[in-house]
């Protein structure tokens, strides 16, 4: 009875913020054509270009077998820091190239393909949903704040807090895979190898090969069918996210002419008085819950507020990600069985840890020694020359770049961990 009330409640509510929206299109039509016109603009100009390539190589590694090969090189270390399979690396690496939502879809694939469990699913998109360095240093330091400096602190707080909320969910479903464990008494196969083959003993590059060759011949489609499909449910995902763009780039301009965004507002304008917080920064907060962008632009753009202050805020915007990508991330995972409630506390903690950590970085002056470290990294270095947006095939270039340093990066850790267990165990033989 409980929940058919809390359902008849939230339907609705559900339905009258729809009709009043529709009556403020009505009210409003010029803003609203205006609004849609500029994420069209941000959609055909800046997401399309640099996502669609992305998400055409990750379902050619997924049918190529390529992803579980890289799984069982980088099992040793993925599994003792966040408890997911090896092939989680391979999600943690496009989506730091190509930003969001492309870890959501990658780790939407892994589920379908039954190469992670529902709870190591959810650990996976917790840590994993980052922005790209590009967008950081190049649109939001460069563009708006006109520091380079900014921006590489901005991306060490970034990525610092999301390796954070990855210790953090380690635990996450402790529980559920303990009843799972009870119930079927065999031990299962672990996540991300159906063959097993991760789990035997022997070379490490000789059973990661192994598996490539046994996901590829389950896979069995030929490859110009993988190139149709991969471009197919590519375009299709990319055409929802931009109708996502769209619909709150519409939602936030006719919120802010309406004047009902000082009306939500309120509430955080009093935590904001309280604890010394700017006012100004009370719109950019608001908008930044709703869409990435807009929130971040208009923070940078409140000139009366401390840096400090504004760089906290822009850094929890960005680690959050707005609620256009978590609508973008939902649609992606319908056809799962992961949930969106432990996102949510993903994204609500990515955002905490990542004011703190700027703040902190920001008090120890480490702007400029930010700077200096990331300016040796391809990717960071192109995003610093940018004096307006950079065209999409230089974005494309130094993202791979950085897409594939990380990748090398994770290999060889993972393979020092591999190295280092084997003299362990030699030793204690011995």
């Amino acid at each position: 009875m409980k929940s058919q009330q809390k359902s008849r409640w939230s339907t609705t509510l559900l339905g009258l913020m729809v009709v009043l929206f529709t009556l403020a299109l009505v009210v409003y039509p010029k803003e609203g054509f205006e609004a849609g016109l500029g994420g069209m603009k941000l959609f055909w100009h800046t997401v399309f270009p640099s996502l669609l390539p992305f998400f055409i190589l990750a379902e050619f590694m997924l049918g190529l077998g390529v992803v579980r090969g890289f799984g069982v090189i980088l099992e040793p270390l993925m599994r003792p820091l966040f408890s997911v399979p090896g092939i989680g690396a391979f999600a943690l690496s496009m989506g730091l190239a190509a930003g969001y939502p492309m870890d959501a879809v990658i780790t939407a694939r892994f589920r379908q393909q039954n190469l992670c469990s529902r709870v190591e699913g959810e650990r996976l998109l917790a840590f994993t949903n980052t922005a790209d360095p590009l967008f950081m240093i190049g649109a939001v330091a460069v563009g708006m704040f006109k520091s380079p400096e900014i921006g590489a602190l901005l991306a060490v707080a970034h990525y610092i807090s999301a390796f954070l909320v990855g210790v953090s969910f380690k635990l996450w479903g402790r529980r559920v895979e303990q009843a799972d464990h009870d119930e079927n008494p065999v031990a299962p196969v672990p996540a991300g190898t159906p063959h097993g083959t991760s789990a035997k003993r022997g070379n490490l590059f000789l059973r990661a090969f192994h598996e490539m060759i046994a996901a590829r011949e389950e896979d069995g489609r030929p490859f110009g069918k993988i190139m149709r499909d991969a471009v197919v449910e590519s375009m299709q995902t990319l055409i929802m996210i931009c109708g996502f763009i769209v619909f709150f780039s519409v939602l936030i301009d006719v919120l802010r002419v309406s004047g009902l965004i000082q009306v939500i507002g309120w509430p955080i304008a009093v935590v904001y008085h309280v604890f010394g917080i700017h006012s100004g920064l009370v719109p950019p907060t608001l908008a930044g819950i709703l869409e990435i962008d807009v929130g971040t632009a208009q923070a940078a753009a409140v000139q009366a507020a401390p840096m400090l202050q504004k760089l906290a805020l822009v850094s929890a915007i960005i680690a959050w990600s707005g609620l256009s990508v978590h609508a973008q991330v939902a649609s992606v995972l319908t056809e799962t069985d992961i949930r969106m409630r432990p996102y949510f506390l993903a994204r609500f903690l990515h955002a905490a840890f990542a004011a703190v950590v700027t703040v902190v970085l920001y008090a120890l002056g480490m702007g400029h020694v930010a700077a200096t470290m990331a300016s040796s990294l391809p990717a960071f270095a192109a995003a610093q020359t940018m004096t307006g947006q950079l065209p999409w095939w230089h974005v494309m270039e130094a993202s791979l770049d950085l897409w594939l340093l990380l990748f090398a990066l994770l290999a060889v850790l993972s393979v020092a961990l591999w190295v280092v267990r084997k003299i362990r165990v030699v030793a204690w033989r011995v």
